[in-house]
C-alpha cells in the first residue's frame, strides 16, 4: 500500500453528532408514605422522588462537567416545581443552604450509619426546618444562609416530606440533585444503593477516537498532533473500519456516553479499560468523588478541545498533573508501537453492568520525512503548542526551506521534520528555548513568550509593569507563559498566558494602571472571553490595579456606569414581583423594605425575578414598597411604589 492510499484510510472519518432533548417524566405527587417499607432497598435507603415507582435521571455520578466532576445524580421531577422530596433514611438536618448559585436552596441530612445524603436545587423547605430558615433570613436580614446545625435539632424519619422540588441555583430545569456523601465527604453513587426506581437496560455509547502523539518522534497517519476518528456501531460494538498508521507513544481517547431507560441524557461512565493486545494498560473507576480535587477534571478530558468544541473527551492516558485518583494500574496508559500492529480494545461498563467495546488498529509505520499528501493550512504559517512542543506549519513552494528563531538576538536554524503538498511542519522544543520570533522564507511570526513557569511551587513573574504570582498548586504542568498588550475593538487588552490551558488555582496579578483607569471607581478588571465580559474586580492603589484571575486569557479594565435596570411585574398588597438586570459587572446587593421594614426578597438570577415573602404570611403589604438594586461597581437603582 503506498503512502497516498495509507493517507486517504487514515483521514476516512464518520462524524455523529447527538443533541441531547429532555424527555418527560411521571409528574404525579404521591401522598405522604404510610408504610415504612415502601420503595425501599437492600441498604434501608428510600429514593427521594416518588419512591416506589419508576424514575428518571437526567444525570448520573462521575458525569463529566466542564469544571468538575458530577457529584449525584439528577432526578426528573416531570418538569414540575413543588414535587415532595423524602428523606432517603433517618437522621437529622445536619446543615441548610440558601443561595443564588450552585446547590440553590439545598438540605443535608446526616445518617447513623456515617453517610450524608444533599437535596439541591430545592424550591422550599417543608415542616420546622422551613420555619426556622425564614426567621434565620430576617434576623440576619439575608436572602442567602448557610448554615450548620447541632445534631438531633431537627430530627427527620426515613421517608418523611422535608421539602419540595425546584429549580434554583445553578439548575438548567426543574430537578432534584441527590447525593451521598460518606464519612470523609466523599461523594459515592447513588445507584450503588440499589435503587429498582431507576431502569437501565442499555449500555454505554461511544462516538469517536482521538490520538495524540505523546513525544516529538510520536506520529499517528505520518503527522504530529492529535487527531480525531469517528466510529462506526455495530451492536454495543464500536469499530474504526481502517487502520490507524502510527509510531512512538500514542495516547488514546474517547468520546462516549452512558444512556438510561427512557431518556436521551447524556450520562456518566463508571468503569473504562484499555487493553492492547489482550494486556491492560489503562483502568479508570469513577465510583466516588473527593471534592477537593473535582476541578481536576481538566486533566482527565482534553481541555483544548473542551473549549473551542464543547466536546468532552475522555483521556485514557495520565500526562504530568494529572493527580486523580481514579486509576487502578501504576503506569500511564501510553501505548508504544514499534512494529507490527496493536489491536486496541475499550471497554465501557456501567453500574448496572452493561458493557460496550470500542476497538482499532494501531499499524506500525515507520517515520519519513516526505510525505505525497498533506493538507495546506490557509494560513501563510502557523503554530500550534503541544505540552512541551511547538508545531509550526508553513506553506512552501519548490524545496522545503529551513526556518529560523531568535531568542533575545540569539540565531537558530532547523530544518523541517516533514512536509508534503507544499506544507512544511518544524517541531521546536520549548524546553530548549521559547522563540521571540521565527521566520519561513519570508513570513514571520512573533511571539510574547516571556517566562517558562514551574509547577509544583510558589512562583513570581516580574515584568516592567505587571507582577503575577502563582501560588503552589496553581499550574498542573510548566506553563510557557505569553504576556503581551494587545488592541480589542480600539481597547487595550492584557494578554496573560494562553486561555487554551487550564489552571487550579487562580493567580494574583498586579498590573500598573494609567491615570484614566484609576481615576474612575466605577471601572474593574474583566476577563474578556470572546464578547463576554466575566467581573473581576480588583484593588486600585497608589497607580496599581490588584485583581484574583481564575483563568489565563485576556484582561480589561472597564468602566460600568450604568445602574441596574428594575421592571415592574406586578405588585399587590399580597407580594411584589420585579425583574432585575445588570448590563456589565452583574448584581450585587438586593435591598428591599415597606414603610422602613426589612423585606425578604427571592432572587432567581436565571430569570432575573424577585419575589417578596413576608415573615408573617397573613401580613399584607401596605405602605412605601422600596426596592434598592447595587451592582459590583457600586451603581444603584431604586424602585419606589405605595402600595395600598
Amino acid at each position: 500500500m503506498n503512502r497516498l492510499q495509507k493517507f486517504c484510510f487514515g483521514f476516512f472519518a464518520l462524524t455523529l453528532c447527538i443533541r441531547a432533548l429532555p424527555l418527560a417524566a411521571q409528574t404525579g405527587i404521591p401522598g405522604d408514605l404510610k408504610a415504612e417499607g415502601e420503595g425501599g432497598n437492600a441498604n434501608g435507603y428510600l429514593f427521594p422522588v416518588n419512591p416506589g415507582r419508576p424514575n428518571f435521571l437526567a444525570g448520573t455520578m462521575g458525569e463529566l462537567r466542564s469544571t468538575h466532576f458530577h457529584a449525584g445524580i439528577d432526578v426528573r421531577t416531570g418538569n414540575m416545581v413543588g414535587v415532595p422530596i423524602r428523606a432517603t433514611q433517618g437522621g437529622y438536618i445536619s446543615k441548610v443552604i440558601v443561595g443564588t448559585y450552585g446547590y440553590g436552596h439545598a438540605l443535608m441530612v446526616q445518617h447513623p450509619d456515617g453517610n450524608t445524603s444533599l437535596y439541591g436545587h430545592l424550591d422550599q423547605f417543608n415542616g420546622p426546618i422551613a420555619d426556622f430558615v425564614i426567621n434565620e433570613q430576617y434576623k440576619r436580614k439575608s436572602f442567602d444562609l448557610d448554615i450548620a446545625l447541632e445534631p438531633n435539632r431537627f430530627p427527620v424519619t426515613r421517608g418523611d416530606t422535608i421539602a419540595l422540588s425546584g429549580n434554583t441555583g445553578g439548575s438548567t430545569g426543574p430537578h432534584l440533585h441527590f447525593e451521598i456523601r460518606n464519612e470523609k465527604n466523599e461523594a459515592i453513587n447513588p445507584l450503588s444503593f440499589g435503587f429498582t426506581e431507576i431502569a437501565d437496560k442499555y449500555s454505554p455509547m461511544a462516538f469517536r477516537i482521538a490520538l495524540k502523539t505523546l513525544d516529538r518522534q510520536s506520529r499517528v497517519n505520518d503527522k504530529f498532533g492529535r487527531m480525531e476518528f469517528g466510529l462506526v456501531r455495530s451492536g454495543n460494538t464500536y469499530r474504526l473500519p481502517y487502520p490507524i498508521f502510527a509510531h512512538g507513544n500514542i495516547g488514546v481517547e474517547i468520546l462516549a456516553h452512558d444512556k438510561l431507560d427512557l431518556s436521551q441524557f447524556r450520562c456518566g461512565i463508571n468503569q473504562i479499560n484499555m487493553y492492547v493486545d489482550t494486556s491492560l494498560v489503562f483502568s479508570q473507576t469513577i465510583d466516588k468523588i473527593d471534592f477537593n480535587t473535582s476541578r481536576d477534571i481538566v486533566t482527565l478530558m482534553d481541555y483544548k478541545t473542551l473549549k473551542t468544541k464543547g466536546a468532552r473527551f475522555n483521556k485514557l492516558y495520565i500526562e504530568d498533573g494529572n493527580r486523580l485518583q481514579f486509576y487502578s494500574l501504576n503506569n500511564n496508559g501510553a501505548i508504544a508501537v514499534s512494529g507490527g500492529t496493536r489491536q486496541i480494545k475499550i471497554v465501557m461498563r456501567d453500574l448496572a453492568g452493561h458493557e460496550a467495546t470500542a476497538e482499532f488498529k494501531l499499524q506500525f509505520d515507520p517515520p519519513t520525512e516526505q510525505l505525497p499528501l498533506l493538507e495546506t493550512y490557509k494560513k501563510p504559517i502557523n503554530f500550534e503548542v503541544h505540552e512541551n512542543l511547538m508545531a509550526v506549519h508553513a506553506q512552501y513552494t519548490g524545496k522545503p526551506g529551513t526556518l529560523t528563531w531568535y531568542r533575545k538576538s540569539t540565531k537558530n536554524t532547523v530544518s523541517a521534520d516533514y512536509f508534503g503538498n507544499g506544507h512544511q511542519v518544524y517541531l521546536l522544543d520549548l524546553k530548549s528555548g521559547m522563540p521571540d520570533s521565527l521566520f519561513v522564507g519570508s513570513e514571520r511570526l512573533r511571539f510574547a513568550f516571556k517566562e517558562a513557569i514551574p509547577a509544583g511551587t510558589d512562583y513570581t513573574f516580574y515584568g516592567d509593569d505587571i507582577e503575577i504570582f502563582f501560588p503552589k498548586g496553581s499550574l498542573y504542568d510548566t506553563l510557557y507563559m505569553q504576556l503581551a498588550q494587545i488592541r480589542r475593538n480600539g481597547r487595550k487588552v492584557t494578554l496573560i498566558g494562553d486561555p487554551l490551558v487550564p489552571i487550579k488555582y487562580p493567580i494574583q496579578v498586579t498590573m500598573k494602571g494609567s491615570e484614566r483607569e484609576m481615576g474612575s471607581n466605577k471601572n474593574a478588571i474583566y476577563h474578556l472571553e470572546g464578547n463576554r465580559y466575566e467581573y473581576l474586580g480588583g484593588q486600585f492603589e497608589n497607580g496599581k490595579i490588584t485583581f484574583s484571575a481564575p483563568e489565563l486569557g485576556e484582561f480589561i479594565v472597564a468602566a460600568d456606569s450604568i445602574g441596574p435596570v428594575i421592571s415592574r411585574i406586578s405588585i399587590t398588597n399580597r407580594s411584589a414581583r420585579l425583574r432585575i438586570r445588570d448590563n456589565l459587572s452583574g448584581i450585587n446587593k438586593i435591598e428591599a423594605n415597606i414603610d422602613g421594614e426589612w423585606l425578604l426578597m427571592r432572587y432567581d438570577y436565571k430569570t432575573g425575578i424577585v419575589l417578596s415573602e413576608r415573615l408573617d404570611k397573613k401580613k399584607l403589604l401596605k405602605g412605601m414598597f422600596e426596592l434598592k438594586v447595587t451592582d459590583r461597581a457600586g451603581n444603584e437603582t431604586k424602585f419606589r411604589q405605595r402600595i395600598l
